[in-house]
């Protein structure tokens, strides 16, 4: 009889491991409704990038602060000409592997991805996205529910790499090798 032939290795889950969340400092807050400082610096950070941004894919948990964020930015964005929202895509909290909805999400080639979600779903499904789709960090940009130091570590240093940011009070924050790192707002223009 001949042997059985090596196990091929697993390929390791993309789920946060449980109870890792916890680890890094209790539960992570939920998404609190976002102010207009907060859309006002996210439209202006997609729309400063050049090439220019046309096209976006929107995600969202599916809890009311982010359906909110994600339905506010969507009616900004399309009112203006030539910029189209190809597709919304919301996932849940808790799921058994987030394959579906990061398939859905990576589905279309926007210009950019906005994400408006809890930190501990959106850690799941872009684990998932990077594991399993050619979704890009650095195209991706969230509301300020998303700039918790603790999102980095739950995903992996490289997983959100590049990915961008807004704060709630119109500060810029990106993701670096790991690192959460916050910009400060720009000055009021009635600032002395």
């Amino acid at each position: 009889m001949a042997p059985a032939p090596p196990a091929s290795p697993a390929t390791p889950s993309p789920l946060v491991p449980h109870g890792a969340a916890s680890a890094y400092g209790g539960a992570l807050p939920s998404p609190t409704p976002h102010t207009d400082a907060e859309l006002t610096a996210l439209l202006g950070l997609l729309t400063a990038v050049r090439p220019r941004i046309g096209t976006v894919v929107v995600g969202h948990s599916r809890d009311a602060a982010s359906r909110a964020s994600a339905a506010a930015f969507v009616a900004a964005w399309s009112a203006a000409e030539e910029r189209t929202v190809l597709a919304t895509v919301d996932w849940p909290e808790t799921a058994a592997s987030w394959l579906r909805p990061a398939n859905r999400f990576a589905a279309w080639e926007p210009d950019a991805w906005v994400v408006a979600a809890a930190p501990l779903g959106w850690a799941q499904m872009s684990r998932r996205l990077r594991q399993d789709t050619t979704w890009d960090p650095a195209r991706t940009y969230g509301f300020a529910a998303l700039g918790d130091s603790r999102l980095p570590a739950l995903t992996g240093a490289v997983a959100l790499q590049g990915m961008r940011g807004v704060t709630a009070a119109g500060g810029v924050w990106t993701i670096d090798r790991g690192w959460l790192v916050r910009h400060l707002p720009p000055p009021a223009a009635d600032a002395p």
